[in-house]
């Protein structure tokens, strides 16, 4: 598999290089240094608008939030599929010979052993084993990588890359302007971009991509998603969006394909026992504290950045385990947000970390971290404190939903 903007180049008939001269172009089309208050537009932005969406503020993104109800837009893709803009994530390149080698120190996983068109999830940490981000990174080549960082920490993790490439036969380098974002998720999801596209999807693994057209779009087709459902994540030209949102919204009309905003999109994530950064995950946290320690990989060859700080990490986890991250769900109808207090026996045990009502069990849930001896499910006695009021909430294992394979 050749990298995507050699792919959308050469389906496109063009022989230069996009990652090369169109970032040079600044093609979302301004010059002007952004100022720090100055919201950022989608390439889908005049598009969200037309189709009545709410905007907010999301790290610096003017991004659609809902279009209608956020229930029925969640319900759309636990049940049929719903259509997601997602450009405001942030892709940065890695290419060169010592690519893989580079990836192993800078990232906890072991990213030499990623095969060429798979994906993999793995963390960024600091020296000290705190969470900088945590990514997907595709190998689209032998030595070429795109990394998705999320878009509020974009600029962190590629400064961190450009810092920890020093020495390695590796270049770093910004695709952010480069890449529209669209995701289709849910179950008719598979049957909507068969429609549109002579790519095997079929063959196409959960964690993989593969470069193809869609609906006449130059693409990279990734089996990825932050939702629970199957579906897909499709990198495009910028220029490309608006043309490929509107064939994938057609081509879903007759099986219940409907817009969606990032406010279905979280709780979604949540009811699929996914971790948010800024949330579950952060730099006071270690990836043992969040209980992904599985993604660091001692065993792969090299160093690398915040080893030693996370081995010590993992000896703690096992001898004197953490906090844990548990689920909640509330056996009454008030909703726990981040940050509140989880409660046993007259003391605190925990904090809530994210907390929404439900659409898929119809009850409030809540990822929060509690104290390891609260952590079984089924322990009794642990609650929330809601403005001053304990309400009782079960304890129970994540995730919340799993789909039905």
């Amino acid at each position: 598999m050749i990298a995507p903007v050699a792919v959308l180049a050469n389906l496109s008939g063009s022989d230069d290089r996009w990652g090369g001269t169109f970032l040079a172009c600044h093609s979302l089309g301004d010059d002007r240094p952004m100022s720090s208050t100055e919201l950022r537009h989608t390439a889908l932005d005049a598009l969200h608008r037309a189709l009545g969406a709410t905007m907010t503020d999301f790290a610096g993104w003017d991004m659609p939030l809902r279009y209608g109800s956020e229930r029925d837009e969640h319900i759309a893709v636990r049940t049929k599929a719903g259509l997601f803009d997602l450009s405001h994530m942030g892709e940065i390149t890695v290419t060169g010979d010592a690519a893989a080698a580079f990836l192993n120190h800078a990232l906890v996983g072991n990213i030499a052993s990623v095969g060429v068109g798979r994906a993999r999830y793995t963390m960024i940490c600091r020296a000290d084993g705190g969470i900088l981000d945590d990514l997907i990174v595709y190998r689209l080549a032998e030595t070429e990588y795109l990394v998705v960082a999320n878009a509020s920490n974009a600029q962190v993790v590629l400064d961190a890359l450009v810092e920890r490439s020093a020495g390695f036969d590796a270049e770093v380098r910004d695709d952010r302007d480069a890449y529209a974002l669209i995701a289709v998720q849910g179950p008719e999801s598979p049957g909507i971009l068969k429609s549109l596209t002579d790519a095997d999807l079929d063959g196409l693994k959960y964690y993989a991509g593969l470069p193809g057209t869609v609906a006449g779009v130059p693409a990279l087709i990734a089996r990825t998603g932050y939702t629970g459902e199957d579906g897909f994540e499709l990198f495009v030209r910028p220029e490309h969006a608006v043309e490929l949102w509107q064939a994938l919204t057609r081509a879903g009309e007759g099986v219940g394909l409907v817009p969606c905003g990032l406010s279905c999109r979280d709780t979604l994530r949540l009811e699929a026992g996914m971790p948010l950064y800024g949330h579950e995950l952060t730099t006071a946290l270690t990836p043992f504290d969040a209980g992904l320690g599985r993604v660091v990989k001692f065993d792969k060859e090299g160093d690398f950045v915040g080893r030693e700080a996370l081995q010590e990490a993992a000896a703690k986890a096992q001898e004197n385990p953490p906090r844990v991250l548990v689920g909640l769900v509330a056996e009454g109808r008030r909703v726990p947000r981040a940050g509140y207090a989880v409660v046993a026996g007259g003391e605190v045990i925990g904090e809530v970390t994210s907390g929404a009502p439900s659409p898929t069990l119809g009850k409030p849930i809540a990822m929060a971290y509690v104290d390891a001896a609260h952590a079984a499910p089924g322990t009794e006695g642990v609650g929330v404190d809601i403005r001053g009021s304990h309400e009782p909430y079960e304890v129970v294992a994540l995730p919340f939903y799993k789909r039905q394979k």
